[in-house]
């Protein structure tokens, strides 16, 4: 026998697959018939076989119908608002392109009545000197140190110079001699006068008997001529007693002067005040007019110098209130007055030289140290004061925009004050005007604008600092 092939199949094999087929078929058959049922597009026929359904031409014109309506309504409520929508924003464009641009506005006004001024100055002694010897020689006490206070005319040293008392005995013989001089001097005038007088009487007598022609011409010559030399003669002891009175007045004055340079062996104090600096001790050398022995400063008034900046310097008078304070003495202020100013501006920086002298009975403040001075003064007539983000710099010139009452822009020069940063004083603009608080583009000459206040938006005024009790 032939072999059997693997690929038939054999006869129970068959009846196998035929049953499996038939089950398959069965299962299709029975999922087809519940999906008709369930879609309602079959219907049972004859021997249990679906036959389809086929709509009818009523159903087929209800549901083109029913399409229309739909497409017909989705059209009216999706198109037709859209097309008001466009027409809206349409609208509202034209008004935007048609409507003036709105600028924020702030009105312009009046500064603070007081003017702020604090500049840093060193306090100065009143009064301050240095003491210097004017006699040569040794010291011979010292009753003076550093810190000490002393009163005007006390002796602080005394210094020992010997020569002096030699030098003074030297001037007072020579006034003894210039004196014995003119006493000579007086008296060989008198003599000469005498003997004048008598050379007189003989040149009348012999001029006289000339003219009776009892002597001769060269007698009466001789004598008259006698007469001539004797005037000559007491005109010259004249002349020499008035060359002794200089020498005698020449005399007195050198002893003058070594008496006093004898007194500038005591030192004493030019003014009541502090002794600051000594230099000297017992046994030193000093030469006059070289050697500085001490230094003495007055404090019961202090005076501080300030430069006060060019913008400023109208506000500063003399007399007006100062007030003055240090960092080492937190919470105190001395009360001081301007006593006076330079009336002139140092070319270099640009600045006055301002004096302000403060009381110091209590010796709290001392010379040398680093303080503040407040010189806030009252002004009766407070500049302008803007924003400084209104200001527009250009080429010619610092301008703001002022809006007029017709709306339109108006470019405007000002010149700037003092400037607190973020508000500035300025000239040339009125209380009241209303200018652009932030100028951009818009701000041209003759721009129409629609002004909008700003609210909250002006600067503060200065505060008007309180006088601090002393």
């Amino acid at each position: 026998m032939p072999p059997s092939d693997p690929k038939q199949p054999r006869s129970g094999d068959l009846g196998v697959a035929d049953t499996n087929e038939e089950k398959l078929r069965r299962e299709v058959e029975d999922l087809k018939r519940q999906l008709a049922e369930q879609r309602g597009l079959l219907s049972e026929g004859p021997g249990g076989v679906p036959k389809p359904w086929h709509p009818s031409g009523a159903v087929i014109a209800g549901l083109f119908l029913l399409l229309a309506a739909l497409a017909v309504v989705a059209f009216f409520a999706g198109y037709i608002p859209l097309q008001k929508r466009q027409a809206i924003i349409q609208s509202e464009a034209q008004q935007q392109e048609q409507a003036l641009p709105v600028v924020q506005v702030i009105e312009v006004g009046r500064s603070s009545g007081s003017s702020q001024l604090e500049l840093s100055g060193n306090i100065q002694a009143i009064t301050e000197a240095p003491i210097l010897a004017r006699a040569d020689g040794y010291i011979r006490t010292r009753l003076v140190d550093i810190g000490d206070k002393v009163r005007a005319g006390q002796t602080v040293a005394e210094i020992e110079a010997p020569e002096i008392d030699q030098q003074i005995r030297q001037a007072r013989a020579a006034l003894q001699q210039a004196q014995a001089g003119l006493d000579q001097a007086t008296a060989n005038h008198e003599q000469g006068k005498t003997n004048m007088e008598f050379a007189r009487v003989t040149a009348q007598r012999w001029s006289s008997l000339f003219a009776q022609g009892v002597v001769s011409r060269q007698e009466n010559e001789q004598y008259q001529a006698q007469f001539q030399s004797q005037s000559a003669s007491v005109q010259a002891l004249e002349k020499a007693i008035a060359a002794q009175g200089s020498n005698i007045a020449a005399a007195e004055a050198n002893l003058a002067r070594l008496n006093v340079v004898q007194s500038y062996r005591t030192v004493k104090a030019p003014f009541d005040g502090v002794v600051t600096q000594r230099n000297i001790d017992v046994g030193a050398l000093v030469v006059a007019g070289n050697t500085l022995l001490y230094r003495v400063a007055q404090t019961d008034t202090l005076r501080t110098f300030v430069n006060v900046p060019q913008v400023s310097v109208y506000a500063i008078k003399p007399g007006q209130a100062a007030r003055l304070s240090v960092a080492n003495l937190p919470g105190r202020r001395f009360t001081g007055t301007v006593a006076r100013t330079a009336n002139a501006l140092d070319p270099g920086s640009r600045t006055m030289l301002v004096e302000v002298q403060v009381p110091n009975p209590g010796g709290v403040l001392m010379p040398g140290m680093y303080a503040q001075i407040d010189l806030t003064s009252f002004r009766a007539d407070a500049p302008p004061l803007i924003p400084s983000t209104a200001l527009i710099a250009r080429a010619d010139g610092t301008q703001v925009a002022v809006v007029r009452p017709d709306h339109t822009v108006h470019i405007q020069k000002i010149e700037v004050g003092r400037d607190f940063g973020d508000r500035l004083e300025v000239s040339g603009l009125q209380y009241g005007d209303l200018i652009i608080v932030n100028p951009g583009d818009s701000a041209r000459e003759g721009a129409k604008v629609e002004p909008v206040a700003l609210e909250d938006a002006a600067p503060p005024k200065p505060a008007e600092k309180k006088p601090a009790a002393k």
